[in-house]
């Protein structure tokens, strides 16, 4: 076969595999990304959001609270983490990032510092509760001690 045919040939070849690629990838979608889903709620909201989500084991409660305040008082199966021991940002690093998480204080401006912590680590599924425990009591929810 003449020089030139090989050539011709072999550049064939390579349109044709990239024409194939660029086709091939065409055909598929591609995955979306996740999507950060990162709110604010209502006492009333949260007390929905606890309910359906009663025994799964990927929804934790974060009271964001000093150990003494939990102890007086707080939501139950709820975890302390302080949001003002100076650890804060380090103990939320630990957790799984898939789960979802809802966080709340006492009148909602610790657990809303600590909703923009966990959305810029990039936990997929927070939720503050605004206004705090003491909107949660004042709306006749249950708390234990």
């Amino acid at each position: 076969m003449p020089r030139i045919g090989k050539s011709l040939m072999l550049s064939a070849l390579a349109v044709s595999l990239v024409i194939g690629l660029v086709l091939a990838g065409g055909c598929t979608t591609p995955e979306p990304e996740p999507t950060q889903i990162i709110l604010n709620l209502s006492s009333q909201q949260a007390w929905d959001l606890i309910q359906n989500n009663t025994n799964d084991i990927d929804f934790l409660i974060i009271d964001a609270r000093t150990p003494k305040e939990f102890a007086e008082g707080h939501i139950e199966h709820a975890i302390v983490i302080d949001y003002n021991a100076g650890t804060f940002e380090e103990m939320v690093g630990y957790l799984d990032r898939n789960k979802t998480y809802l966080i709340y204080c006492d009148v909602g401006n610790r657990s809303g510092a600590a909703l923009a912590v966990f959305e810029d680590l990039g936990f997929m599924e927070a939720y503050n509760m605004l206004d705090g425990i003491n909107a949660w009591q004042a709306d006749g929810l249950p708390i234990i001690q």
